[in-house]
């Protein structure tokens, strides 16, 4: 895919996202003052903008890769549809929270959430860095190698730690104590996910078998 190709693909998939994102958060909550949601979608957005303008000038091959959302492995097809189907309900959570004030979220936790919502975001783009083979599919390239450094020296999967801190975060950010509910599930997709996915790893990609030995934790240091 050439560069203009690519670049028309991420416009037009970011502003899809945007558009269908905001009428998740806008339309339950039935006006446009909900300060919360346009906090989150600032901070979501923005660090998405500056991370994939990066990346395009850097290594457009990582975004290309990361096109690809399509799952291979059948048990991860189903792990998406399901999770996809609770992140759903929960994204229309807090709108609705909002209108019938059902929560009462401080401004000062908004904001810290929030602020935990941009360290999982930061740890995102540190893996991605790493590893430009980060796709969102479970997979191993043609030319693919083991990483090891960086934030993989800590944890083996990086970048679903930096997602989970973004999800137990939202609910916080968005102002909905609800929310809380649908996402406290979040950990068993991921947990699954992994186990999944080092299955393909171990027999696919070279030298991951050391590297599972020699990294013991899978997302959080000293817990898991």
């Amino acid at each position: 895919m050439n560069k203009k190709s690519l670049l028309l693909k991420i416009l037009v998939r970011m502003v899809l996202s945007v558009v269908v994102f905001g009428l998740m958060l806008f339309w339950p909550a039935g006006t446009f003052s909900y300060t919360a949601g346009w906090i989150y979608l600032g901070v979501v957005y923005s660090f998405m903008l500056v991370m994939t303008s990066y990346f395009f000038k850097h290594d457009p091959a990582l975004l290309e890769r990361r096109m690809q959302m399509k799952e291979k492995e059948a048990e991860q097809k189903l792990l998406i549809k399901l999770a996809s189907l609770i992140y759903l309900c929960g994204f229309f959570l807090p709108g609705f929270d909002y209108r019938y004030g059902w929560s009462e979220v401080p401004m000062e936790l908004i904001i810290a959430a929030n602020a935990v919502v941009m360290v999982g975001l930061i740890i995102v783009f540190w893996v991605f860095k790493a590893n430009s083979y980060a796709a969102r599919t479970i997979e191993v390239f043609d030319g693919q190698e083991l990483v090891s450094t960086g934030p993989y020296a800590i944890v083996r999967h990086p970048m679903y730690t930096g997602v989970q801190l973004m999800l137990l975060a939202t609910p916080i950010a968005l102002g909905s104590y609800w929310m809380l509910i649908p996402f406290a599930l979040s950990p068993l997709f991921f947990y699954f996910r992994i186990k999944n996915e080092e299955k393909v790893l171990c027999e696919q990609l070279d030298g991951y078998l050391q590297y599972r030995e020699e990294v013991r934790y899978r997302m959080f240091p000293y817990i898991w």
